[in-house]
């Protein structure tokens, strides 16, 4: 009895706060929270505020005996009440209380026990959504960012309870993040030690889900209770949180760790879950940070630059998603700085393969040609990105991105791209050519200009149309398919595909608009560019089908979009001109490329005499079409473009009623107002400086200086070519017939300087002009050598400078000099 009195009278004297914490835990912890004596407590708690850190100190006392005596029952109990007197209580004295309470989550945090590490996480949500009246600058949740993503990759036995405790962690990450953004010291969160634990977790529990997912098939929609039940859901939800929270300052570091998953885990190739998971970062964060993501992957391209062809190719399809994405909002200065990283991954990509091709010459490997055909892959990446982001921006920055490739583009005889193509020689130029063109194709597409001028601009036009750009068949498609995106304003090309003879061009729907004035005039200036370029294409040894096609498609347009009656007469001239190659055949064409020229004649002048209306001009046309018809097939194009094809031995005794007369035209056009005194002076295309310095005619590249300065000289060569006959013979020894000749040569420059544009007079000239200069520079250059110098000589090869240094020592001084 005394003892009995003894310990009641002890109990008696203990604090009030600890009794009431004594009586909320029953005899038999099966029994549950003692709610009557857990309402006195609460309302103690409320009463005396200042009791609330004793009470948490209390509590977190016996619940660290409880876990350790494994009584859970007890830490369930008292877990039970803390929570709700953290939700009772609001205060500024529950600060202190809070301590106590991170203190014991932190505890069953530590715990092995699964149902404990549940039950921490799931009172620490619960405190993450309070509201605090005032932050708390010496809280730290770096144990809980540890702990938490430890149990994201939780590899527990029992898969429920891995999937269980896994689901745990991201609430808890969920919960972090959303207590320390809403807190005044959020920054905090945004480090980099904590982002790098943070979401390679959320990544880690996506990626094995879509793995899963994967196998099975494609993933159904989650219904409500699956989001919970599902770490791949709400590891995503979590991870849309987070960087939709993320401001100017903290973007880089919450992007940053998604690259070190991606390579540590090595999920570049394949890349679907790197695919997925940029888009997640880019509908996610703010639009006006766009461009934190894209400068970060551009960066990361440049560290990996050495990686196999896949990593890389997956790292820019990845770019692609994110810049398809960006460019549909404010992107900020990233638009040329794209552009370069691209185009310099591009020419590295094309080194990298002819330095494999280098490698394995003499010795036919198998993994060789993988290597090539991986970093065909890195290109068409490279080229697919650089097209649809560029055909995504607006009209103003599109024609600023075509200048800037077209920079780009390596230009025989010019020094001013960018792109260092000196040691890659000429195939590894030539590849370059080819990709910087389809992506500029690319970027051209669907562009709308209101003027050809702003579409094609001089700096624009005149590299597009350099002989650098002739020298191959795929180099010449692509030169003309983009200026069939920057000339066709009216989406005609369609109508036109394939060259054919139309006999109604009014059932094609042509749709064209008035000349503008703007228009007239950049024909005036550029025209003769442009007829040039078809001239000289037409000429081309190597054309094939598609290059003929592309070349009437391109007389076509132009003759919708830029035709007023002066471009008209251009465009016949040029017509007849091109008939005369055939006919005259100095430059020895295959029997294919003439017939494919004669039926690419027929075919434009079938289109243009309908499209202007002349009922004289579509007689003589379609006369001569149907004469052909009948007697030379091969001069129309639905004969001498179909695979089983039959070509003429030769064209020399074909009669005239064959061919397009110009006297015919003459007649034919002027008996309808237009100005046809031009139509007499035969076309003669404009050459510029660029043809002294394109690969195939460079003046450079001889070392004898041969003298045929003037057009008189290369008589000789059409004279080899006729065939010698008698009647040549008669007509060579008969000196009467050349003084014909020589009036008649007379009239005709007579005639020519009456009638023939000024520009074209003046653009011969000046060609001549060049000619001559550039003939007594090289004179001078090989006669007179510069003495040696310590700072070095120039000397040209090939069209490029070289500088090559005499030490002083070397050189050798008059006597009157040394002393």
């Amino acid at each position: 009895m005394g003892r009995t009195g003894v310990c009641c009278c002890c109990a008696a004297l203990r604090p009030r706060y600890k009794r009431l914490v004594d009586n909320i835990f029953p005899e038999d912890p099966k029994d549950g929270l003692v709610k009557a004596d857990m309402e006195k407590l609460t309302f103690y708690a409320v009463s005396a505020p200042e009791k609330l850190d004793r009470i948490g100190a209390y509590l977190a006392e016996r619940l660290s005996r409880d876990v350790v005596r494994h009584r859970y029952g007890y830490v369930l109990i008292a877990m039970e009440a803390l929570d709700q007197l953290l939700m009772a209580c609001h205060s500024q004295s529950i600060k202190p209380f809070v301590e106590s309470f991170l203190q014991m989550v932190a505890k069953l945090l530590e715990s092995g026990e699964p149902k404990l590490q549940v039950l921490g996480t799931n009172s620490f949500v619960k405190f993450a959504n309070i509201e605090e009246d005032t932050p708390s600058y010496h809280r730290r949740y770096d144990f809980f960012v540890s702990r938490f993503s430890a149990m994201c990759h939780s590899c527990h036995s029992d898969p429920e309870t891995q999937t269980e405790i896994r689901i745990a962690g991201i609430r808890g990450i969920q919960g972090v993040v959303r207590k320390t953004v809403n807190d005044e010291l959020r920054a905090t969160i945004w480090e980099p030690q904590h982002m790098d634990k943070i979401v390679p977790s959320l990544l880690f529990n996506m990626q094995k889900i879509e793995d899963i997912d994967s196998r099975i098939g494609p993933p159904s929609s989650p219904t409500g209770g699956e989001k919970e039940e599902n770490p791949a859901v709400l590891a995503e939800n979590c991870f849309r949180e987070l960087l939709g929270r993320a401001t100017y300052g903290n973007m880089n570091n919450a992007v940053r760790p998604v690259f070190a998953h991606l390579d540590h885990h090595k999920l570049w190739d394949p890349n679907e879950f790197a695919v997925s998971c940029f888009k997640i970062i880019m509908y996610s964060i703010q639009a006006q940070y766009s461009h934190h993501v894209i400068q970060e992957t551009l960066g990361h391209l440049d560290a990996r630059k050495r990686d196999s062809p896949r990593v890389r190719a997956g790292i820019i399809q990845v770019l692609l998603e994110a810049v398809a994405i960006a460019a549909k909002g404010s992107i900020g200065p990233t638009v040329l700085e794209v552009f370069n990283t691209l185009l310099k991954h591009l020419r590295l990509s094309v080194d990298f393969e002819l330095g494999e091709r280098r490698s394995s010459t003499g010795s036919a490997s198998f993994s060789t040609s993988s290597k090539e055909s991986d970093e065909r892959i890195v290109q068409n990446a490279i080229i697919q990105t650089i097209g649809f982001f560029g055909s995504n921006l607006p009209d103003y920055q599109r024609s600023e991105i075509m200048m800037f490739v077209m920079g780009k583009v390596p230009v025989f005889g010019t020094s001013s791209h960018s792109l260092d193509t000196s040691h890659l020689g000429d195939l590894g130029t030539r590849r370059i050519q080819i990709m910087l063109l389809r992506s500029l194709l690319m970027v051209t597409s669907g562009y709308n200009a209101k003027t050809i001028a702003a579409a094609l601009p001089a700096p624009f036009l005149d590299p597009l149309l350099s002989p650098s750009l002739m020298e191959d068949s795929e180099l010449r498609q692509l030169v003309l398919e983009i200026l069939h995106n920057l000339i066709d304003r009216h989406d005609n090309r369609a109508k036109l595909r394939g060259i054919r003879i139309i006999p109604d061009v009014s059932d094609l729907k042509i749709k064209r608009d008035k000349i503008s004035r703007q228009d007239v005039s950049f024909m005036k200036k550029h025209g003769q560019q442009l007829y040039r370029h078809i001239y000289l294409g037409c000429k081309e040894e190597d054309n094939v089908q598609k290059n003929f096609e592309l070349l009437y498609t391109s007389l076509a347009l132009i003759t919708i979009e830029l035709a007023n009656e002066e471009v008209v007469i251009d465009l016949v001239r040029l017509a007849i001109a091109l008939q005369d190659i055939v006919i005259i055949n100095e430059d020895n064409l295959p029997m294919f490329n003439r017939c494919g020229v004669m039926a690419l004649v027929a075919a434009y002048l079938n289109f243009l005499s309908q499209m202007i209306a002349v009922p004289a001009f579509c007689q003589h046309v379609s006369k001569v079409i149907e004469t052909r018809t009948v007697e030379a097939l091969y001069f129309l194009p639905e004969n001498i473009f179909k695979d089983k094809r039959i070509l003429p031995k030769s064209l020399e005794k074909h009669e005239k009623n064959l061919f397009f007369l110009t006297n015919k035209i003459a007649e034919s056009l002027g008996g309808s107002g237009y100005s046809v005194e031009r139509l007499s002076v035969p076309y003669v295309p404009q050459v510029t400086d660029e043809d002294r310095l394109s690969r195939r005619k460079s003046i450079v590249d001889t070392v004898s200086i041969q003298v045929d300065i003037l057009p008189g000289n290369n008589t000789e060569d059409k004279v080899n070519t006729e065939e010698i006959t008698f009647e040549a013979l008669k007509k060579a020894i008969d000196n009467t017939g050349l003084e014909e000749q020589e009036k008649e040569k007379r009239r005709l420059v007579i005639e020519k300087f009456q009638k023939a544009p000024f520009e074209e007079i003046a653009a011969q000239c000046e060609t001549k002009a060049n000619f001559l200069h550039d003939r007594l520079a090289q004179i001078l250059e090989l006669t007179i050598r510069p003495p040696p110098s310590p700072s070095g000589t120039m000397t040209i090869t090939a069209g490029h400078a070289h500088y090559q240094s005499v030490p002083v020592y070397e050189m050798k001084f008059p006597d009157l000099c040394v002393y």
